[in-house]
């Protein structure tokens, strides 16, 4: 018997920043918006990689998981959700789609094909994270994607990582929108804007929206980052170590800018690299080419190297691009070396001269894609005698702007994810007037 009615069901992302899962039913229709781990719920038993998760059967049991009938590969069931639609290639939204059964059809943007098919190249296939045998199918903004009675629309918008989206989807009982991860202050602005404006054109029953900025909400853009990260460059004496998401290419481009105009090459690692090298493809990306002269690739000390990087190498021999310590430790003061709090340990044959410093320049980097040890980090840095300067725009809108997006959209219900601050939220929007939900986890939300 087929249902005339239209659900929301939040499986992830709920008080938590990411772990986004969900799941939109109309009539007979099923359909997950993302399907991210929990970097939340994870790191309340796990600390990898000395106590990690053995299997499935693990994480469903600490509620890392979500029980879910008929959607996981290692269920026996029969398929009950015809499609899952990404936003973008976070891990926070898209890692675990490693679970899901491999005749479900996935749907992402282009780029964001690129960074998890490369991520799955250079990092080895574990029980959270692999995606090599999906067959993704791809779209661009503008495109129309027809499931079963659903009409998915993806419309880009700005984001810490290429190749975000955020959807309208047409149900029988109307319009809803789901922003996906969104900013207005990044490098193009005017795609999130052209989203807004598109979602309001909808008319919208519902619009589930991110909310990540309640609370220490900055004002900035990337232009103030890339004058502000110029002058830091500009008196720095020896090495300048910066950390940025490895797929944030708005930034890259900004510290690649930055070295070259003060003298300086930007030395990205093995990894970083053998992305670049892929996104380069795109032609809708700007992203410096490998062989361009202000771009050096760092090596690591290891004995042995995975066959990409081996690959990456032996491309670039002879060529004087590719930079082991040694070699960055004769020329601290022309370079800004892209590093990870991981990579420190090469600190110790580097050995930074007086007058280096470090940068860290990352989105919500304590609670994404990236979580710092941060006790351990002032030691390293103290140790080396290496200021630390924050200098980052986040990847995600602030409170005013985005209380005038929601305004602008006009959604009769707002449901908010992606947040530690609901409740907040909620007084905030208090006068807005659409319905705002504060959402629970696993209840099933009718339209």
């Amino acid at each position: 018997m087929v249902k005339n009615q239209t659900t929301l069901t939040f499986y992830g992302g709920v008080n938590e920043i990411g772990g986004n899962k969900i799941l939109l039913q109309d009539r007979d229709t099923r359909v997950f918006f993302d399907f991210g781990m929990s970097f939340t719920a994870k790191k309340q038993f796990y600390s990898p990689p000395f106590l990690s998760p053995k299997n499935e059967k693990s994480l469903q049991e600490l509620g890392i998981l979500p029980q879910i009938s008929g959607i996981y590969k290692f269920d026996q069931s029969p398929p009950e959700t015809n499609a899952v639609f990404l936003s973008h290639g976070h891990l926070d939204h898209s890692a675990y789609l490693s679970f899901i059964k491999r005749e479900i059809p996935v749907y992402c943007g282009e780029t964001t094909q690129t960074i998890l098919k490369t991520l799955s190249d250079i990092r080895r296939a574990d029980l959270e994270f692999n995606v090599a045998d999906i067959n993704f199918n791809v779209f661009r903004t503008g495109k129309k994607i027809q499931v079963d009675n659903l009409v998915v629309e993806p419309f880009h918008v700005d984001h810490s990582v290429p190749g975000a989206y955020g959807f309208i989807i047409h149900t029988s009982n109307g319009s809803v929108v789901y922003t996906g991860d969104f900013r207005d202050h990044g490098a193009k602005p005017e795609m999130t804007h052209e989203f807004v404006e598109k979602a309001k054109e909808a008319d919208p029953v519902a619009i589930v929206t991110e909310a990540t900025n309640m609370v220490g909400a900055t004002v900035s853009n990337e232009v103030e980052v890339e004058a502000k990260l110029d002058k830091i460059t500009a008196q720095v004496d020896g090495i300048m170590l910066a950390e940025f998401g490895y797929s944030d290419i708005d930034r890259l481009n900004t510290f690649y800018h930055v070295a070259k105009k003060n003298h300086r090459c930007l030395a990205v690692s093995l990894k970083q690299a053998y992305l670049l090298d892929a996104l380069r493809n795109d032609i809708h990306l700007q992203v410096p080419a490998l062989d361009d002269e202000g771009i050096l690739i760092f090596r690591k000390s290891k004995k042995r190297y995975d066959k990409w990087e081996n690959q990456l190498i032996e491309r670039f021999d002879g060529e004087n691009k590719i930079f082991d310590v040694f070699e960055v430790s004769k020329q601290q003061c022309k370079m800004v070396l892209a590093v990870s709090f991981y990579d420190f340990e090469e600190l110790i044959s580097i050995q930074p001269a007086a007058g280096s410093c470090y940068v860290l320049s990352a989105s919500e980097p304590f609670n994404e894609e990236m979580e710092i040890d941060y006790e351990r980090l002032v030691n390293w840095l103290s140790h080396y005698g290496l200021p630390q300067y924050h200098v980052h725009v986040s990847g995600h809108m602030m409170p005013l702007q985005l209380k005038a997006a929601l305004r602008r959209i006009n959604a009769k219900q707002i449901f908010p994810i992606h947040t530690e601050n609901a409740e907040l939220f909620k007084k905030f929007m208090g006068n807005a007037g659409s319905q705002v939900w504060l959402v629970e986890k696993c209840k099933e939300y009718q339209l």
